[in-house]
């Protein structure tokens, strides 16, 4: 068993690790402040590739293999935690549309996402239905050759920079089989977005949309009639271990300032590491670190060679925002007052990561999938 990456990934961490704290790490509080999509970040993630990770290369993308793209979300999670979410969102829907649309779909679509041209969102939450995604009530009525979209979408990430959604709406009966997916335009007249105030999270733009007989061309359609939820389900399996990298991106980046804090910082004629109070705790979510990181590289691994990895990835989706969460908070204590004032980035990359411990599926939702893999459908919740 090799646990080692090749040089070249090696050599691709170093860049990334540079450009996320050269470029992204001096914006990542003022964003907070400005609590919007800064106009610059989009065409800086592009120039990296970032946007395009999981595209083709034939359709302008990176064609990268899933463990890239969880080590890009890693670094790009240390400098400016909200910046992952372009890759996250990106590589998720282009990897949806990568596998399930047309190729001269693909060729409109994707080349866009990867130039950073487009900003794309994924629109399945509904006011009435997070959990219980299969019960959505947005409806696309037959329209001529087309639909018409009615509906609302809520909590979508990147709902008020998006240029495109990809959409899940009921074309036919109750349940998961009654649902399609469409990708769409959002900047039409018969769209209407409602952004939120959050606690975390605030320049990524979290929204609700409003879709009030938004046409629809039949050439929107991904896959067929019914398919679009378990497309869509299919790609959450790899997402949430890049979420759960992000997530442990921003608690390592925690964890180095609060380790130098502890060789810096003096009490008592020594420095505080020395105390067994201030260096067992962190020693303790260290390796809590990088166990929950091998669980994550090992759900993309998988995903790279075509191996089943629900188990993983729900392992990954609800540990690593929950472990970020608490490290962050110790590292907090562990600089004391100082790291109570908004001068220090612990508090916004706690509020932060918080955000993930909801989005993309509770870790209810994920223990859920864990328990039925582990004990079988029939003995379990």
């Amino acid at each position: 068993m090799d646990f080692r990456f090749s040089e070249e990934e090696e050599a691709y961490r170093r860049e990334l690790r540079r450009f996320a704290a050269k470029v992204l790490a001096p914006h990542y509080q003022a964003d907070d402040k400005a609590a919007k999509l800064r106009p610059g970040l989009v065409a800086d993630m592009a120039a990296m590739g970032l946007t395009g990770l999981r595209i083709p290369e034939r359709h302008g993308g990176q064609g990268a293999s899933a463990v890239l793209a969880g080590m890009a979300a890693e670094e790009v999670g240390r400098g400016d935690f909200n910046a992952a979410y372009l890759i996250i969102v990106s590589a998720l829907v282009s990897d949806v549309l990568a596998r399930h649309a047309r190729e001269e779909q693909q060729a409109d679509w994707l080349p866009p996402i990867a130039s950073g041209q487009v900003v794309p969102a994924l629109c399945v939450t509904e006011p009435g239905h997070g959990t219980d995604a299969a019960a959505l009530e947005t409806r696309a009525e037959p329209d001529g050759d087309g639909w018409r979209l009615t509906g609302e979408k809520t909590s979508i990430t990147l709902g008020m920079a998006a240029h495109t959604a990809l959409v899940l709406a009921r074309t036919g009966g109750a349940g998961a089989r009654g649902v399609s997916a469409f990708y769409v335009d959002l900047d039409d007249r018969h769209v209407t977005r409602a952004a939120f105030d959050d606690l975390g999270g605030r320049s990524i733009g979290r929204a609700s949309l409003h879709f009030d007989g938004l046409p629809v061309g039949r050439d929107r359609l991904i896959g067929g009639p019914g398919e679009g939820f378990v497309s869509v389900m299919q790609g959450f399996d790899y997402s949430r271990a890049i979420i759960g990298l992000a997530c442990l991106g921003a608690a390592q980046s925690s964890l180095d300032e609060a380790l130098q804090w502890a060789r810096d910082r003096e009490a008592f004629g020594s420095p505080i590491g020395t105390f067994q109070g201030v260096s067992f705790p962190l020693a303790e979510y260290a390796t809590y670190v990088r166990g929950a990181r091998h669980v994550c590289y090992e759900a993309l691994w998988k995903k790279d060679h075509d191996l089943e990895h629900s188990t993983e990835a729900a392992m990954a989706k609800f540990w690593g925002p929950k472990l970020a969460a608490e490290v962050i908070h110790q590292c907090l204590l562990t600089f004391g007052h100082l790291a109570y004032s908004t001068e220090s980035p612990l508090g916004q990359r706690l509020r932060d990561v918080i955000g993930l411990e909801i989005g993309d599926g509770t870790a209810q939702v994920s223990k859920l999938v864990i328990a039925r893999n582990l004990l079988g459908r029939a003995y379990a919740p």
